[in-house]
Formats: structure tokens, sequence, C-alpha cells
């Protein structure tokens, strides 16, 4: 990818039941030089986020253990949360608005292609970084 902005050491969370999906999602952000740190839960996101304390959360909507919301609504609670990328299949309007009640960042359906999530990125937290 050629951009002004890059991933390099960018502590990244992504969450995702389904190992494929995480898999590739990892390796997209790896090839861009982020750090990477993966939870499979709802319960392991939140641990890991504590863990980690992650500049960027890639986050699916439907986890076993505690939904993405429930997550989000958990990164939201701290004083300064990093920006959320919330990623799903699930096609409702409702669940999109519901999420951005919440203050995602960005909202991307999948299959989401990696260059448009790797893009979704740079872009939110290029927001943040000012």
């Amino acid at each position: 990818m050629n951009s002004k902005q890059s991933l390099q050491d960018v502590r990244v969370l992504v969450v995702d039941d389904d190992p494929d999906i995480l898999e590739v999602m990892e390796i997209a952000f790896s090839s861009e030089g982020a750090v990477i740190s993966t939870a499979v839960t709802g319960d392991d996101a939140v641990t890991r986020y504590a863990a980690d304390q992650p500049e960027l959360v890639v986050l699916d909507m439907m986890l076993p253990r505690r939904s993405g919301f429930l997550v989000l609504e958990r990164i939201q609670q701290d004083d300064s949360p990093p920006p959320v990328i919330m990623v799903t299949a699930n096609e409702g309007r409702r669940h999109k608005v519901y999420a951005e009640s919440l203050g995602v960042s960005a909202y991307l359906n999948k299959p989401v292609p990696m260059d448009l999530l790797v893009e979704t990125a740079l872009e939110v937290l290029g927001n943040v970084r000012g």
C-alpha cells in the first residue's frame, strides 16, 4: 500500500471468532507494519484490550460470550478510547445506528476487502491523531 500514513508500530487488537477472517486481518495489518494482538471471544477481547492498550480495535459484532456491542461499551468507558472499526455480516441498519450511538469510528459489512479495512484504519487513526 502506498500511502503517506502508515500503520508502522501501531498496536491493533483484532477481534473475530472466525479463524480464517482473523488470520486474513492479521496478515493485512502485519504487512502494514502494525503490531497485532487477537481475540476470539468478547471476554478475551476485553482482557486483551486491558493488557495491550491498543491504538486501534477491529471488532466483530457477533462474538461468543460477550457481543461486540458490549466490548465496544467497555472500551468507550476509558478516558480516551482508541478508534474502533466494527465489522459485521449483519446487514441491519438498526445495528449500525446502535454501534454509532455507542461511539464506533467506522462500521463495515463483511466481507470486507482488506485494502478497504486498512484504508479505513488509516483514516480513523488520522482523525484521532489530528
